[in-house]
């Protein structure tokens, strides 16, 4: 765990964050995000069919690995001074391999950049979401993550 006052975002650009704790990628994880999504594609669901397909057995959905990373990057850097953290978006996602019921994923991430702004500081991130025993990983993706001070307006400090 990596922890930094608002003020010193700045200095975390070229720091690798993690790797983060492991999370299992169940098959009642991957059925709920079927439900949700309402992409009930047999490779995801059907765990007769898929053993025989291409993969050995059902896999997760891109999207919820994905959907994975505000859990996978948990405790991976904690930053005082912020009141809330937003998700602004993905400039970048690839995904890489598939992740197979029951296997278990984490990150690893790298601040790539770091932009003062008027509601906040903008983090850039790329993160590698590994597969265990895997030597290729799941996905990779460029995050940006919008940290908003717990006093608006407050610009980050220059100590």
């Amino acid at each position: 765990m990596m922890q930094v006052t608002y003020g010193k975002l700045e200095s975390l650009v070229g720091t690798v964050l993690g790797p983060g704790d492991w999370v299992e990628v169940t098959q009642e994880r991957i059925d709920r995000f079927a439900a949700a999504t309402e992409d009930p594609q047999w490779i995801h669901v059907d765990v007769e069919r898929a053993d025989a397909g291409p993969f050995g057995g059902t896999v997760a959905h891109g999207y919820l690995t994905l959907s994975l990373l505000p859990r996978l990057m948990r405790g991976l850097l904690v930053v005082d001074g912020v009141a809330m953290v937003v998700n602004a978006g993905s400039d970048r996602v690839r995904f890489l391999a598939p992740v197979r019921s029951g296997r278990r994923v984490r990150a690893t991430a790298v601040v790539a950049a770091v932009a003062p702004g008027q509601r906040g500081t903008r983090v850039e991130s790329e993160i590698t979401v590994e597969i265990e025993g895997e030597t290729k990983p799941a996905l990779v993706a460029r995050t940006l993550a919008l940290h908003i001070p717990t006093e608006p307006g407050s610009p980050p400090s220059a100590d």
